[in-house]
């Protein structure tokens, strides 16, 4: 049972990528997302050690705390995840919330956090999002931009863990906190508009559809499928959480890590973004990468626009004493095998 607790918050405003995110819990639990944009941030996959420094804009530090692997930049020495796991395995990620998200002035009596620390400030000192929620409950998140001369992005949180999974939003009306019984959470509107509108979609089903049309008309199914008739399948955030949901609840997932992880991919490769389908500007947007971490392992599986092979990096690999960050690069080159020629070009 996840306590939520209530504070008033207020504004801002800024821009960045529509996405998808999922947490599955399949004996060990996995934490996901697709990162769609129509250029590349330059992410990596980034380790925090335990002993790396984070000085945050409330002046508080923390030295010592909970190591940490996820996707995101790294820039003056910090790191500006996109999504991330600790080695508790709770897992939090950003999607954008545009005309939603308001973030506020400082105010006192509360923990002033930057939208953009949220995430380390949550996963430095959380082990389950009930943890995260209490210490929310002492949150306030500001309109500080990372540097002088940008917006900060407006966004709206998943968190996750094996148990429960909760969705943060901060609006005009305050910072709101929502179950989220699916375990999905993509863009616009608010957490629970999308919930409401999942009772549109009631009658979608894996099952062969029965004829409820009429008693005096004798229908009968064509195809195969034909239940999931009424399903979305344009990749707008609506009809991505909707879609997403869909094949999450009804997923059945093998008992290898390779059959669980694959089943993962596949399931956000359904709202993937393919170049040309959605046009912003003179460019489009794609899906840059898409993410999966064995949370209680450690090991973050990611795949690219690019390369469709599925790389993964540990964080428990690692020296997790150190108190340096740790980048690793993403394999971008598609590696194509062929079983009767010794080169594919």
């Amino acid at each position: 049972m996840i306590k939520f607790p209530l504070i008033c918050t207020d504004y801002s405003k800024g821009v960045m990528s529509v996405c998808t995110a999922m947490s599955v819990t399949v004996d060990f639990n996995y934490f996901g997302r697709n990162l769609d944009f129509e250029h590349s941030f330059g992410e990596k996959i980034i380790i925090t050690p335990r002993n790396f420094e984070f000085s945050f804009r409330n002046g508080k530090k923390i030295k010592k705390h909970f190591a940490i692997i996820g996707m995101g930049i790294e820039k003056k020495n910090f790191p500006l995840y996109f999504d991330a796991t600790n080695e508790k395995g709770l897992s939090m990620a950003g999607l954008n919330f545009p005309e939603n998200a308001e973030y506020t002035h400082k105010i006192n009596g509360v923990d002033n956090v930057a939208s953009f620390e949220l995430i380390p400030w949550i996963l430095t000192q959380c082990g389950s999002v009930n943890d995260a929620c209490e210490l929310l409950d002492k949150v306030n998140i500001t309109n500080e931009a990372f540097d002088t001369g940008t917006l900060p992005t407006p966004l709206h949180w998943i968190i996750a863990d094996k148990f429960n999974t909760a969705v943060i939003e901060q609006t005009k009306d305050g910072i709101r906190f929502f179950d989220n019984p699916v375990g999905v959470l993509s863009n616009n509107p608010e957490f629970d508009i999308q919930m409401f509108n999942l009772s549109n979609y009631m009658s979608v089903t894996a099952e062969e559809p029965k004829n409820i049309f009429s008693d005096k008309v004798a229908l009968k199914s064509y195809s195969r499928g034909m239940g999931g008739i009424g399903l979305p399948g344009d990749l707008s955030s609506v009809s991505r959480f909707v879609k997403t949901s869909f094949l999450k609840l009804n997923s059945v997932f093998g008992k290898t890590e390779q059959e669980i992880v694959n089943q993962f991919f596949h399931i956000l490769y359904s709202v993937y973004q393919i170049r040309g389908t959605v046009k912003v500007g003179k460019e489009y947007e794609i899906t840059h990468y898409t993410s999966c971490c064995n949370t209680d392992k450690g090991i973050y599986y990611y795949t690219t626009y690019n390369n469709s092979r599925i790389n993964g990096v540990s964080l428990f690999a690692e020296n997790l004493q150190s108190d340096k960050l740790i980048c690793h690069d993403l394999i971008l080159q598609q590696e194509f095998v062929c079983q009767n020629t010794q080169n594919v070009h």
